[in-house]
């Protein structure tokens, strides 16, 4: 039984976070597989994305060396809003029998119980919360754990207080950003000349 990743996200810029994240998947998932998954129109974002080629290219640049790691674009190519319960159904049908694991963060994890088909995405994936480092060492428990604790897995991640939208505002201040999304995904947003405030 292939087990499979989705790391979904809007990747504007992706960063060194989110190859942390993973990688730490990979490992601690026993991941066959990682789709990487850029939103196409994502219906909770007030902002408008950048055009779903270059978050594709970064993405592509971003998780090169993770060799579980493949980038799908099938997001970027719907119409209208972009849920991720279509994106399960589509990958279940695609990959008959696979263990599905979707990866998201503890700020999603909360809001979980406001998607599109939560219910269905918590039959059709073991959801894995990426958990922040707390001093106290205790983690929290959402609501839609407490009801199904057995669809839930708990990454242990790193502290990284990495954040795009602040990656965003630095490059518009002409800030380097190199050692917060590595030097290729860097070089491509130079030569692009993406999130400069014009």
């Amino acid at each position: 039984m292939q087990r499979i990743g989705i790391l979904g996200g809007a990747f504007d810029p992706p960063h060194l976070a989110h190859l942390a994240l993973a990688r730490v998947a990979v490992a601690q998932l026993h991941l066959d597989q990682l789709r990487i998954i850029p939103t196409g129109q994502a219906w909770h974002k007030p902002r408008t994305l950048t055009p779903a080629q270059h978050r594709l290219a970064m993405a592509q640049l971003a998780f090169a060396e993770v060799p579980q790691a493949m980038v799908d674009a099938r997001e970027t190519r719907r119409s209208g809003p972009s849920y991720t319960i279509d994106t399960l159904r589509e990958l279940r049908a695609e990959v008959a029998g696979a263990q599905l694991f979707l990866i998201i963060g503890a700020d999603q994890a909360q809001a979980l119980t406001s998607w599109h088909g939560w219910q269905e995405i918590l039959q059709s994936a073991t959801i894995c919360v990426a958990d922040r480092p707390h001093s106290t060492g205790a983690r929290t428990v959402f609501d839609a754990e407490s009801a199904f604790p057995q669809r839930f897995f708990h990454l242990q991640m790193p502290a990284m207080a990495l954040s795009a939208t602040d990656i965003r505002s630095s490059i518009a201040t002409h800030q380097n950003v190199t050692a917060l999304v590595g030097e290729s995904v860097a070089r491509y947003i130079a030569a692009h000349h993406l999130y400069s405030i014009p």
